[in-house]
């Protein structure tokens, strides 16, 4: 039996409130004044009230800006630039989160796996490799990673997690998930970038899943499901470039994401052996407004159905990957004994990756 814990989170220092980053962005693309009306209604229309980064300059007057460059005419930091600053500020934020799941549950040192999840940052040796000696985990620790799936990675990694309760006595899993998408903003104006800098946070979140140890809140995994909709590859993608990571993020994604969730469920409760009156709980990434607004629609949900993840998206943005267990942390927090969550998420591919949980 694999059994989610619980579930630490942490967040950056600089809070940015929604109104204060869509300023700072409209200096940075240099936009006149019909395109910043433009910029600020999507803003305004986004239902995210602030959001967290490891840079401070989003809520600073231009001349006080150090990661973007004063003067518009130069260019923005490099990827090396970016690099450095992950390599900095991961750490430590992981190190936070982890240190929230399992506080008062098990020691460092009873941890068994590892598996450390993101897509905005990379190195050897890893992110995994420095939680493991600043923890001082056994070194012959189990530990892999999960990079660059973007916003459904932490439910792949939940499926790791549960492979390895499956299959391995006494396993403390801890998924350490940590995103800095703010690093990766870019300077030119374009739909892609716009809806990144409106939507993109900074975060981690903390999993410990395990078969040897419960407690009164603890979550059973049940199983996993996904599907990719090959025609969506082109509109959703996350790649490396010199500038840093880019995103393409289309307009068509709502879309596509309406005309398949209803068989994507479908499918998911037939491989589970339920039905949609089973599910008591939906546990939605909150990838933007519009994709929870097609998915309660589509599926018929009650405007309360969607009340942790439309939370989550007002307080935190989309922080990619962790950005669901913020949603599955708020639940654990509330719900039920007996409640049966269905959960989903979006990514590039396009992929679309689901989980079926219960609470005793």
């Amino acid at each position: 039996m694999a059994e989610i814990i619980s579930i630490g989170t942490a967040l950056p220092n600089y809070c940015h409130r929604q109104q204060d980053i869509v300023q700072l962005m409209s200096k940075i693309y240099n936009l006149d004044a019909t395109e910043k009306r433009k910029l600020s209604f999507l803003y305004n229309h986004s239902g995210i009230e602030t959001r967290y980064s490891v840079i401070d300059d989003y809520s600073l007057q231009q001349q006080d800006w150090d990661f973007i460059p004063v003067n518009n005419k130069s260019p923005f930091p490099s990827l090396d630039e970016r690099m450095k600053i992950f390599d900095k500020e991961a750490l430590p934020l992981s190190l936070n989160a982890i240190n929230n799941c399992i506080e008062g549950v098990i020691k460092a040192n009873q941890i068994t796996h590892l598996i450390t999840v993101s897509c905005t940052g990379m190195s050897a040796p890893g992110l995994d490799l420095q939680i493991a000696e600043a923890l001082n985990l056994a070194p012959n620790l189990f530990r892999t990673s999960v990079n660059f799936m973007g916003c459904y990675a932490a439910i792949h990694a939940l499926k790791l997690a549960k492979m390895i309760c499956d299959t391995t006595p006494d396993s403390n899993v801890v998924i350490a998930d940590t995103e800095l998408c703010t690093l990766h903003f870019q300077k030119e104006y374009t739909p892609d970038n716009a809806a990144s800098s409106l939507l993109f946070a900074d975060g981690s979140a903390a999993v410990l899943v395990s078969n040897f140890i419960t407690t009164p809140q603890a979550i059973s995994l049940k199983g996993f499901y996904s599907q990719v909709a090959f025609r969506g590859k082109n509109d959703m993608s996350w790649e490396l470039s010199s500038k840093g990571f880019l995103m393409k993020l289309s307009g068509y994604i709502p879309q596509l994401i309406e005309e398949d969730i209803d068989a994507l469920v479908a499918a998911a409760l037939n491989h589970y052996q339920a039905n949609k009156n089973d599910v008591t709980h939906w546990c939605i990434h909150p990838g933007g407004k519009k994709i929870l607004q097609v998915i309660a629609q589509k599926l018929a949900l009650e405007n309360d159905d969607l009340c942790f993840s439309k939370t989550v998206l007002a307080n935190y943005g989309n922080m990619s990957s962790p950005t669901i267990l913020f949603v599955l942390k708020e639940m654990m927090q509330k719900i039920q004994s007996g409640a049966n969550i269905f959960g989903v998420a979006f990514g590039p591919g396009l992929t679309m990756e689901t989980f079926f949980a219960s609470k005793k």
